[in-house]
Formats: structure tokens, sequence, C-alpha cells
């Protein structure tokens, strides 16, 4: 049974990153963020001359448990597309690490994107994150939660916006491998996002799928209420038919007819920009 999913999660992708393979973009492959062999990035850029062109850092989702940035070319061919560089990093996953390490290597990902990103056309000053799941928590936790930015030698403050979608941004630990990797439970207020939400986070734009079955839309609440409880600036919107990895499927040129969700993010993240 492990094998026939493996199997079918393999073609799923290959069918999802299919017309990426017949796109203009340029990938920049492996590129280290850190000294560890994990700590690594793929760098896409819109054309070979890119200059001077918005940032999108992706983080993909997985559980904490499972997932690699090549499988994810599909994502970076949307929004090379439309000028943007994305950069799509690689990070430790459970078990060979638990919460908080996973979003500690984000935030190097995220400082060396910040710091390096203008040597390959992109504009360091329009850097937005953007995630799905596992993925969009790392992103929120990095927007919230200062430290980890800090501690990688860059600031929220450089951040221009974030896109989640389909975050378990606020939920509590209940299935026996996520107790594992967030353990002990004295650290579940420090995994949730509205434990750190002050009201001057970058502006979020939470997207979600209405069939959503594995994260649930209480998460969304939660954000958007101490969001708008501290002033700050959160916007939400769900997508009828859409189920949780549908969300982050429907990047696919593929898929694209089936949600607008990448022509909602670039709306967001242009409006971001401009403030």
């Amino acid at each position: 049974m492990l094998s026939f999913l493996t199997a079918c999660q393999s073609v799923a992708f290959f069918i999802a990153n299919t017309p990426s393979f017949f796109s203009s973009q340029t990938r920049v492959s492996d590129v280290a963020y850190g000294e560890a062999a994990h700590q690594t990035l793929d760098i896409y850029l819109p054309t070979k001359d890119t200059k001077d062109a918005p940032v999108i850092v992706f983080f993909y989702g997985g559980g904490w448990t499972d997932g690699e940035k090549a499988q994810y070319r599909f994502v970076a061919d949307r929004f090379t597309r439309k000028g943007y560089v994305v950069v799509i990093p690689d990070y430790i996953k459970y078990p060979d690490a638990g919460f908080p390490v996973f979003i500690e290597d984000g935030a190097k990902a995220v400082a060396w994107t910040l710091t390096h990103i203008g040597a390959y056309g992109g504009n360091p000053k329009q850097v937005v994150l953007m995630g799905h799941s596992a993925g969009a928590h790392m992103g929120g936790m990095l927007i919230t939660d200062r430290h980890y930015l800090k501690d990688a030698g860059a600031s929220v403050s450089a951040i221009r916006g974030f896109v989640g979608l389909a975050g378990p941004y606020a939920f509590t630990p209940e299935e026996e491998i996520y107790k594992q990797v967030f353990a002990p439970p004295s650290n579940y207020p420090r995994m949730q996002m509205p434990t750190f939400i002050d009201g001057t986070e970058p502006p979020m734009l939470l997207l979600y799928g209405e069939d959503d079955d594995v994260v649930y839309y209480s998460n969304i609440e939660k954000v958007t209420a101490a969001s708008k409880a501290k002033g700050g600036s959160v916007i939400s919107k769900g997508y009828a038919g859409l189920g949780h990895i549908g969300m982050v499927g429907v990047l696919s040129a593929y898929w694209s007819d089936k949600a607008p969700v990448a022509e909602d993010a670039d709306q967001f993240i242009r409006s971001a920009l401009k403030e």
C-alpha cells in the first residue's frame, strides 16, 4: 500500500510539473543557504536576463515529515510566468529534527534570500513569503515570532507580505506523529501564530479550500481574530470544491482553471508591494 501511494504521489507531481518543462523559466539548483547538506534552495527566474523582479519564497508542505523542493517547480512556473523570482528551499524534516528546527531552517533561507537574491535579478526590497500546509505554518511563524529571522540575521520588517494556503496556523497536535514533531506539550503555544500576533505583521492573505478535511477553517478564524483585534492586516478567502491538496494543485497550469488561487495571490502581492 505504501508503495502504491508513493507511486500515485509521484504520478501526481509528474502531471503537475509537466507544463513547467516547456516554460521559459531558468532554474538555478541546489544553492546552499547553510552548511548542512539539506540546507539548499532552488531559484527560478522568469528569464535569463531577469532584473529587479519581486521575489516569492515558497515553503512546501508535507506534514513536516515529507517533501522536497524539486517536486514544486510547477509552483515556481506559475509565478515566474507572472514576473516573479521564486525561491524554494528544502528544510529538515522529522524524525531528523522536530520543532522548531525546521522553522529555523526557513529563517536561514529567507535571510539568505534577502542578502543574495539581488545577484539573481530579484529585488531584495520586494520579498514576500508563501507556503502550503506545513509550509504555510512555517511562513506564518516566521512573520509572527520575530526571533527566528532575527537570530538568522534578518528582520520581519524586510518581508512585504505573506500568502498562506491551507495552513494549520493555530492547531493543537492530536495525532501521535504531530505530538512527536512538536513535543513536549509545553511547546504548543510556541508553535501557534496567534500567540505572537501583535498587529505589526506584514499583510496576510489566508486562502483555504472549503472542502478541506485535513486542516480546519478554525485555523483561519483564530489568526484573523487575533490580527484584527490588534489592528493588523489580514484577508481570507475560500474556494468551493477545493480540498487540502487541491489548494496547491491548482497552481499547476494543468489544473489552473479549477480556482483563481494564483491570480488572487498575485493581486494581493502586487497591492502589498505598493504599500
